[in-house]
């Protein structure tokens, strides 16, 4: 029922694999081993797609910590992390604070955090990031979620161990961090989903019947 816009089709095919009556965090990484393994079913070698996980739990805890009480705001932070590939770390920022305005000239209002909660979300995204894939493990960018400050938090913490389990499961079956990687500034379901997040990406250019990547 989406209105079609730029890069959106009207008409798509979507299928689907579900876990039901099991709370256990192997039933995630069985859901992002499949994903993989889906889009190797489908041509895309490894190398060429990522699935890229993450945790709400690690959102939930951040938000604790640095004391966001309005959702409205805090749902205004997660549209403007949900933007990080596509925006840059600089534009971000922009939208966590003040706003931010756009090439055409269109103002988008941000989330008003203050800079030092603006700069300690961008922070740990920048680090977690910085080490996915530097060894073809998660090594890193775990270890930059579990040096952070906001791993005292209960909530945070309990979202990093179900990451930490996560990754234990994918790479003692093979897949490495190449294949699937963990990677903080995944958002996905904005008002639903509370724990473990995941989406694939294409990583090679992909050249529709125009030319256009």
């Amino acid at each position: 029922n989406e209105k079609p816009g730029p890069g959106r089709f009207r008409q798509f095919t979507q299928f689907d694999a579900d876990t039901v009556g099991t709370d256990n965090i192997a039933a995630d990484a069985e859901i992002c081993m499949l994903a993989a393994d889906t889009m190797e079913k489908l041509g895309i070698e490894r190398g060429d797609y990522v699935v890229k996980v993450n945790n709400r739990k690690i959102f939930e805890g951040i938000r604790e910590v640095i004391g966001i009480t309005s959702q409205t705001q805090w749902l205004t932070v997660l549209r403007a992390i949900d933007k990080y590939d596509r925006l840059g770390p600089t534009n971000v920022a922009l939208l966590l604070g003040n706003g931010r305005t756009d090439d055409s000239g269109d103002f988008t209002l941000g989330a008003k955090l203050n800079e030092s909660q603006a700069e300690e979300i961008l922070t740990l995204i920048r680090m977690a990031a910085f080490g996915v894939h530097l060894d073809g493990t998660n090594n890193e960018a775990l270890k930059a979620l579990r040096n952070s400050k906001f791993v005292v938090n209960a909530t945070f913490s309990e979202g990093l161990n179900e990451l930490e389990t996560i990754d234990r499961l994918v790479s003692g079956n093979g897949y490495d961090a190449t294949a699937i990687s963990i990677d903080p500034s995944v958002v996905r379901g904005l008002e639903y989903y509370t724990g473990p997040v995941f989406e694939a990406e294409i990583t090679i250019p992909v050249v529709n019947e125009d030319g256009q990547t």
